[in-house]
C-alpha cells in the first residue's frame, strides 16, 4: 500500500484540480467584470475543496462519518487544514497572473500552488483530520 498511495493520490488531485481549475475556467468564460479573478477563484477553490474532500476520505483515508454531524465536524476541521494551503495556491495563481498577464499562465501557477498545497495538506490531514482514533 505505501507505493500505491501515492499514486492513488496523486491521481485524485488531478481529478480535484480539474474540477477547480476547470470550474475557474467557466466562471471567467462566463464573467469578465469587476472581481472576475477572485470570483473564479473562490468558485473553482469551493468546488474543488468539495471535490477533494469526498475523494480524501473515502479512497485516501477510508473514513466513515458517524453521522451527518460527524461528517460535518470533519468537513470543518478537513477546510480549516485547507486554509493556509489555499493560500499558497492562490499565492501563485494570483502571482503567476501578475507576472505573465495571461489566464494560461494564471493556471498554470495554479496548477503548481495546488501541487504543492496538496502534499502538504496530505500530511495535515492525516494528522489533524482523519486520525485513526476518529474512525
Amino acid at each position: 500500500m505505501f507505493v500505491k498511495l501515492p499514486i492513488v493520490y496523486a491521481f485524485l488531485a488531478l481529478i480535484s484540480t480539474a474540477a477547480n481549475i476547470g470550474t475557474q475556467a467557466l466562471v471567467a468564460n462566463g464573467y469578465n467584470g469587476p472581481l472576475a479573478l477572485t470570483i473564479s477563484l473562490v468558485i473553482g477553490t469551493g468546488v474543488g475543496l468539495v471535490v477533494k474532500y469526498v475523494l480524501d476520505k473515502r479512497y485516501i483515508f477510508r473514513f466513515r462519518a458517524r453521522n451527518l454531524a460527524h461528517d460535518s465536524k470533519t468537513f470543518a476541521l478537513y477546510a480549516l487544514m485547507g486554509l493556509a494551503t489555499t493560500a499558497i495556491f492562490w499565492g501563485f495563481e494570483i502571482g503567476f497572473d501578475y507576472v505573465f498577464g495571461t489566464r494560461q499562465m494564471r493556471y498554470l501557477g495554479g496548477i503548481l500552488g495546488l501541487l504543492i498545497g496538496y502534499v502538504i495538506k496530505y500530511y495535515l490531514d492525516k494528522q489533524f483530520v482523519f486520525r485513526p482514533s476518529d474512525a
